[in-house]
Protein backbone atom coordinates (compact mmCIF):
# COMPACT_ATOMS: atom_id res chain seq x y z
CA UNK A 1 0.00 0.00 0.00
CA UNK A 2 1.66 3.24 -1.09
CA UNK A 3 2.01 6.79 1.12
CA UNK A 4 -1.73 8.22 1.19
CA UNK A 5 -3.52 5.15 1.31
CA UNK A 6 -6.46 4.30 3.82
CA UNK A 7 -7.62 1.40 4.84
CA UNK A 8 -10.94 1.17 6.32
CA UNK A 9 -11.52 -2.16 7.58
CA UNK A 10 -11.88 -4.65 4.37
CA UNK A 11 -12.28 -1.73 2.40
CA UNK A 12 -8.89 0.12 1.06
CA UNK A 13 -9.53 3.66 0.21
CA UNK A 14 -7.13 5.02 -2.39
CA UNK A 15 -7.37 9.10 -2.72
CA UNK A 16 -7.49 10.36 -6.28
CA UNK A 17 -4.64 11.70 -7.94
CA UNK A 18 -5.46 15.06 -7.92
CA UNK A 19 -6.35 14.70 -3.98
CA UNK A 20 -3.07 13.67 -3.42
CA UNK A 21 -1.19 16.48 -5.07
CA UNK A 22 -3.12 19.15 -4.63
CA UNK A 23 -5.72 18.55 -2.09
CA UNK A 24 -3.94 20.49 1.09
CA UNK A 25 -3.03 23.53 -1.31
CA UNK A 26 -6.48 23.57 -2.84
CA UNK A 27 -7.96 23.56 0.83
CA UNK A 28 -5.82 25.94 2.11
CA UNK A 29 -6.28 28.56 -0.77
CA UNK A 30 -9.88 28.20 -0.36
CA UNK A 31 -9.75 28.77 3.24
CA UNK A 32 -7.23 31.78 2.54
CA UNK A 33 -10.12 32.99 0.29
CA UNK A 34 -12.68 32.82 3.04
CA UNK A 35 -11.17 34.66 5.39
CA UNK A 36 -10.20 37.46 2.87
CA UNK A 37 -13.59 37.52 1.58
CA UNK A 38 -14.45 38.22 5.25
CA UNK A 39 -12.07 41.20 5.56
CA UNK A 40 -12.96 42.76 2.16
CA UNK A 41 -16.71 42.63 2.99
CA UNK A 42 -16.13 44.31 6.61
CA UNK A 43 -14.01 46.79 5.10
CA UNK A 44 -16.53 47.71 2.04
CA UNK A 45 -18.73 48.06 4.39
CA UNK A 46 -16.81 50.55 6.10
CA UNK A 47 -15.70 52.40 3.13
CA UNK A 48 -19.66 52.85 2.06
CA UNK A 49 -20.62 54.33 5.50
CA UNK A 50 -18.07 56.61 4.97
CA UNK A 51 -18.55 57.60 1.53
CA UNK A 52 -22.45 58.09 1.83
CA UNK A 53 -21.99 59.88 5.04
CA UNK A 54 -18.81 61.92 3.72
CA UNK A 55 -20.65 65.09 3.49
CA UNK A 56 -21.14 66.01 6.84
CA UNK A 57 -17.71 65.00 7.92
CA UNK A 58 -15.79 66.54 5.13
CA UNK A 59 -18.23 70.27 5.99
CA UNK A 60 -17.68 69.82 9.67
CA UNK A 61 -14.19 67.85 10.29
CA UNK A 62 -14.07 64.40 11.59
CA UNK A 63 -13.85 65.49 15.08
CA UNK A 64 -16.06 68.33 14.64
CA UNK A 65 -18.79 66.21 13.63
CA UNK A 66 -18.47 63.64 16.54
CA UNK A 67 -18.27 66.25 19.06
CA UNK A 68 -21.36 68.48 17.90
CA UNK A 69 -23.64 68.41 20.38
CA UNK A 70 -26.28 69.39 18.16
CA UNK A 71 -28.77 67.33 16.59
CA UNK A 72 -31.24 69.72 14.54
CA UNK A 73 -32.42 68.26 10.99
CA UNK A 74 -34.68 71.31 10.32
CA UNK A 75 -31.83 73.96 10.86
CA UNK A 76 -29.28 71.52 9.43
CA UNK A 77 -26.98 71.23 12.08
CA UNK A 78 -26.10 67.50 12.98
CA UNK A 79 -23.89 66.12 15.50
CA UNK A 80 -22.79 62.88 16.98
CA UNK A 81 -22.32 63.29 20.21
CA UNK A 82 -25.72 62.93 21.92
CA UNK A 83 -25.70 59.76 20.50
CA UNK A 84 -22.30 58.36 21.02
CA UNK A 85 -22.63 59.31 24.70
CA UNK A 86 -26.02 57.50 24.74
CA UNK A 87 -23.99 54.91 22.92
CA UNK A 88 -21.35 54.23 25.84
CA UNK A 89 -23.49 54.72 28.48
CA UNK A 90 -26.01 51.97 28.20
CA UNK A 91 -23.62 49.75 26.49
CA UNK A 92 -20.57 50.17 29.83
CA UNK A 93 -23.47 50.53 31.81
CA UNK A 94 -25.47 47.47 31.26
CA UNK A 95 -21.63 45.63 30.74
CA UNK A 96 -21.40 46.76 34.10
CA UNK A 97 -24.85 45.19 35.72
CA UNK A 98 -24.55 42.37 33.93
CA UNK A 99 -20.45 41.00 34.07
CA UNK A 100 -20.48 39.68 37.98
CA UNK A 101 -23.48 38.16 38.25
CA UNK A 102 -23.20 36.51 34.60
CA UNK A 103 -20.33 34.99 35.64
CA UNK A 104 -21.20 34.18 38.52
CA UNK A 105 -23.81 32.05 36.96
CA UNK A 106 -20.83 30.63 34.62
CA UNK A 107 -18.97 29.06 37.24
CA UNK A 108 -22.11 28.09 39.26
CA UNK A 109 -23.37 26.04 36.10
CA UNK A 110 -19.82 24.49 35.34
CA UNK A 111 -18.19 23.60 38.72
CA UNK A 112 -20.60 24.15 41.80
CA UNK A 113 -24.16 23.16 40.48
CA UNK A 114 -25.46 19.30 40.01
CA UNK A 115 -26.12 18.44 36.22
CA UNK A 116 -30.13 18.58 36.34
CA UNK A 117 -30.10 21.97 38.14
CA UNK A 118 -27.57 23.05 35.99
CA UNK A 119 -28.86 21.97 32.54
CA UNK A 120 -32.46 23.82 33.38
CA UNK A 121 -30.05 26.75 34.19
CA UNK A 122 -28.18 26.63 30.87
CA UNK A 123 -31.83 25.84 29.16
CA UNK A 124 -33.78 29.21 30.75
CA UNK A 125 -30.34 31.38 29.81
CA UNK A 126 -29.84 29.38 26.32
CA UNK A 127 -33.67 30.57 25.96
CA UNK A 128 -33.30 33.91 27.01
CA UNK A 129 -30.62 34.53 24.19
CA UNK A 130 -33.11 33.45 21.80
CA UNK A 131 -35.69 35.71 22.61
CA UNK A 132 -35.89 38.30 19.76
CA UNK A 133 -34.98 41.83 20.95
CA UNK A 134 -38.59 43.47 19.97
CA UNK A 135 -40.28 40.85 22.32
CA UNK A 136 -38.36 42.10 25.38
CA UNK A 137 -38.82 45.53 23.73
CA UNK A 138 -42.73 44.95 24.09
CA UNK A 139 -42.38 43.42 27.55
CA UNK A 140 -40.48 46.22 28.64
CA UNK A 141 -43.38 48.74 27.38
CA UNK A 142 -46.22 47.24 28.46
CA UNK A 143 -45.11 45.61 31.67
CA UNK A 144 -41.11 46.74 32.96
CA UNK A 145 -41.37 50.37 32.19
CA UNK A 146 -44.98 51.32 34.18
CA UNK A 147 -43.97 48.89 36.74
CA UNK A 148 -40.12 50.45 37.29
CA UNK A 149 -42.17 54.13 37.19
CA UNK A 150 -44.89 53.62 39.81
CA UNK A 151 -41.95 51.53 42.12
CA UNK A 152 -38.79 53.56 41.74
CA UNK A 153 -38.72 56.33 39.79
CA UNK A 154 -41.40 58.50 41.10
CA UNK A 155 -40.91 56.97 44.67
CA UNK A 156 -36.96 58.22 44.29
CA UNK A 157 -37.59 61.98 42.73
CA UNK A 158 -40.68 62.67 45.18
CA UNK A 159 -37.98 62.08 48.17
CA UNK A 160 -35.27 63.95 46.08
CA UNK A 161 -37.66 67.03 45.77
CA UNK A 162 -38.73 67.09 49.84
CA UNK A 163 -34.98 65.87 51.36
CA UNK A 164 -32.16 66.66 48.25
CA UNK A 165 -33.21 68.96 45.76
CA UNK A 166 -29.53 69.07 44.81
CA UNK A 167 -29.95 65.58 42.83
CA UNK A 168 -32.70 66.93 41.09
CA UNK A 169 -30.73 68.01 37.67
CA UNK A 170 -29.09 64.64 37.59
CA UNK A 171 -32.03 62.49 38.07
CA UNK A 172 -34.46 64.26 35.96
CA UNK A 173 -38.38 64.39 35.96
CA UNK A 174 -39.29 60.62 35.55
CA UNK A 175 -40.91 59.04 32.62
CA UNK A 176 -41.22 55.81 31.84
CA UNK A 177 -38.88 55.27 28.88
CA UNK A 178 -35.93 56.56 29.93
CA UNK A 179 -31.88 55.46 30.08
CA UNK A 180 -31.94 53.51 33.01
CA UNK A 181 -34.58 51.47 31.38
CA UNK A 182 -33.03 50.69 28.44
CA UNK A 183 -29.87 49.59 30.15
CA UNK A 184 -31.33 47.56 32.30
CA UNK A 185 -33.08 45.38 29.63
CA UNK A 186 -29.84 45.60 27.70
CA UNK A 187 -28.04 43.84 30.31
CA UNK A 188 -30.74 41.52 30.64
CA UNK A 189 -29.98 40.83 26.80
CA UNK A 190 -26.20 40.55 27.45
CA UNK A 191 -25.86 38.02 30.40
CA UNK A 192 -26.84 35.01 28.52
CA UNK A 193 -23.67 35.83 26.04
CA UNK A 194 -21.17 36.14 29.21
CA UNK A 195 -22.46 33.50 30.90
CA UNK A 196 -22.20 30.78 27.68
CA UNK A 197 -18.49 31.65 27.33
CA UNK A 198 -17.38 31.90 30.93
CA UNK A 199 -19.31 28.38 30.51
CA UNK A 200 -17.57 27.19 28.12
CA UNK A 201 -13.72 29.15 29.07
CA UNK A 202 -14.11 27.09 32.32
CA UNK A 203 -15.15 23.43 31.13
CA UNK A 204 -11.90 23.62 28.35
CA UNK A 205 -9.53 24.10 31.34
CA UNK A 206 -7.92 20.76 31.31
CA UNK A 207 -8.90 18.04 34.46
CA UNK A 208 -5.30 18.32 35.52
CA UNK A 209 -5.29 21.65 37.02
CA UNK A 210 -8.60 20.68 38.78
CA UNK A 211 -6.52 17.32 40.09
CA UNK A 212 -3.11 19.02 41.30
CA UNK A 213 -5.00 21.58 43.41
CA UNK A 214 -7.16 18.97 45.10
CA UNK A 215 -3.73 17.18 45.17
CA UNK A 216 -2.36 20.07 47.18
CA UNK A 217 -5.47 20.05 49.46
CA UNK A 218 -7.31 23.25 47.95
CA UNK A 219 -10.75 23.78 48.77
CA UNK A 220 -13.40 24.31 46.43
CA UNK A 221 -13.10 27.73 45.72
CA UNK A 222 -8.97 27.74 45.74
CA UNK A 223 -9.18 25.43 43.52
CA UNK A 224 -11.66 27.81 41.59
CA UNK A 225 -9.46 30.87 41.96
CA UNK A 226 -6.09 29.26 41.61
CA UNK A 227 -6.36 26.57 39.30
CA UNK A 228 -9.13 27.37 36.97
CA UNK A 229 -9.98 31.20 36.59
CA UNK A 230 -5.82 32.37 35.93
CA UNK A 231 -6.40 29.79 32.37
CA UNK A 232 -10.33 30.67 31.91
CA UNK A 233 -10.33 34.47 31.94
CA UNK A 234 -9.37 35.11 28.80
CA UNK A 235 -12.69 33.20 27.17
CA UNK A 236 -14.08 34.87 30.17
CA UNK A 237 -12.87 38.87 28.78
CA UNK A 238 -14.00 37.76 25.28
CA UNK A 239 -17.68 36.49 26.74
CA UNK A 240 -17.77 40.27 28.31
CA UNK A 241 -16.34 41.99 24.87
CA UNK A 242 -18.68 40.11 22.91
CA UNK A 243 -21.53 41.31 25.16
CA UNK A 244 -20.36 44.87 24.69
CA UNK A 245 -20.53 44.25 21.55
CA UNK A 246 -23.76 43.34 21.05
CA UNK A 247 -24.72 46.04 23.53
CA UNK A 248 -23.22 48.69 21.39
CA UNK A 249 -25.41 47.23 18.57
CA UNK A 250 -28.18 46.81 19.58
CA UNK A 251 -31.56 48.34 17.81
CA UNK A 252 -34.90 47.43 18.88
CA UNK A 253 -34.74 47.35 22.71
CA UNK A 254 -32.99 50.88 23.19
CA UNK A 255 -34.84 52.51 20.41
CA UNK A 256 -38.43 51.06 21.81
CA UNK A 257 -37.51 51.90 25.70
CA UNK A 258 -35.20 54.65 25.69
CA UNK A 259 -37.30 57.80 24.83
CA UNK A 260 -35.02 59.03 22.19
CA UNK A 261 -34.23 62.84 23.15
CA UNK A 262 -30.88 64.28 21.26
CA UNK A 263 -31.17 67.06 23.47
CA UNK A 264 -28.22 67.15 26.27
CA UNK A 265 -27.39 66.65 29.53
CA UNK A 266 -28.89 63.64 29.79
CA UNK A 267 -30.57 62.54 33.15
CA UNK A 268 -30.97 59.64 34.69
CA UNK A 269 -34.31 59.27 34.52
CA UNK A 270 -35.31 61.43 31.34
CA UNK A 271 -35.02 60.11 27.67
CA UNK A 272 -31.23 59.91 25.75
CA UNK A 273 -30.75 58.21 22.43
CA UNK A 274 -28.01 55.86 21.31
CA UNK A 275 -26.06 55.92 17.19
CA UNK A 276 -28.38 52.69 16.27
CA UNK A 277 -31.69 53.88 17.71
CA UNK A 278 -30.99 57.61 16.13
CA UNK A 279 -30.66 55.52 12.40
CA UNK A 280 -33.78 53.48 13.37
CA UNK A 281 -36.07 56.45 14.08
CA UNK A 282 -35.03 58.53 11.20
CA UNK A 283 -33.90 56.76 8.67
CA UNK A 284 -36.99 56.09 6.93
CA UNK A 285 -37.99 60.51 7.39
CA UNK A 286 -34.27 61.87 5.95
CA UNK A 287 -35.81 63.16 2.74
CA UNK A 288 -33.11 65.45 2.96
CA UNK A 289 -29.55 64.94 1.30
CA UNK A 290 -27.44 66.16 4.65
CA UNK A 291 -29.51 64.39 6.95
CA UNK A 292 -29.24 61.26 5.05
CA UNK A 293 -25.39 61.70 5.09
CA UNK A 294 -25.22 62.50 8.65
CA UNK A 295 -26.92 59.54 9.77
CA UNK A 296 -24.92 57.25 7.32
CA UNK A 297 -21.88 59.14 8.96
CA UNK A 298 -23.27 58.39 12.59
CA UNK A 299 -23.22 54.74 11.20
CA UNK A 300 -19.84 54.77 10.26
CA UNK A 301 -18.58 56.13 13.71
CA UNK A 302 -20.70 53.12 15.11
CA UNK A 303 -18.77 51.05 12.50
CA UNK A 304 -15.56 52.53 14.19
CA UNK A 305 -16.61 51.69 17.27
CA UNK A 306 -17.48 48.25 17.14
CA UNK A 307 -13.61 48.09 15.22
CA UNK A 308 -12.00 49.36 17.72
CA UNK A 309 -14.03 47.12 21.03
CA UNK A 310 -12.95 43.88 18.69
CA UNK A 311 -9.34 45.10 18.56
CA UNK A 312 -9.14 45.53 21.70
CA UNK A 313 -10.76 42.26 22.64
CA UNK A 314 -8.81 40.56 20.55
CA UNK A 315 -5.52 42.23 22.48
CA UNK A 316 -6.80 41.62 26.08
CA UNK A 317 -7.84 37.65 25.73
CA UNK A 318 -4.06 37.24 23.86
CA UNK A 319 -2.50 39.12 26.83
CA UNK A 320 -4.25 37.28 29.50
CA UNK A 321 -4.26 33.93 27.57
CA UNK A 322 -1.47 31.95 29.99
CA UNK A 323 1.70 30.69 27.90
CA UNK A 324 0.68 33.53 24.85
CA UNK A 325 2.43 36.44 24.18
CA UNK A 326 1.01 39.74 22.69
CA UNK A 327 2.58 40.83 19.13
Amino acid sequence: MSAGDYTYGSNRFVPHPIYRRLGDRIFATVILLFGVAIIALALGMGLVLYTQGSAPITRDGFFGFLFETRWNPVSGVHGAWPFLLGTLITSTAALGLAFFPAVGVGIFTAEYAPKRIAAFINYLIDLLAAVPSVVIGIWGIFVFAPWMRDTFYMRVYLWAVESAPALLPVLGAPASYNIITATLLLALMITPYTVGLTRDAIRLVPREQRDAAWALGATHWEVMRLGILPYARGGIVAGAMLSLARALGETMVVAMLIGNSNRLPFTLFGPASTMPSVIANEFREAVETMHLASLMAVGFYLFLLTFVVNLAAAYIQRKLHIGGRVL
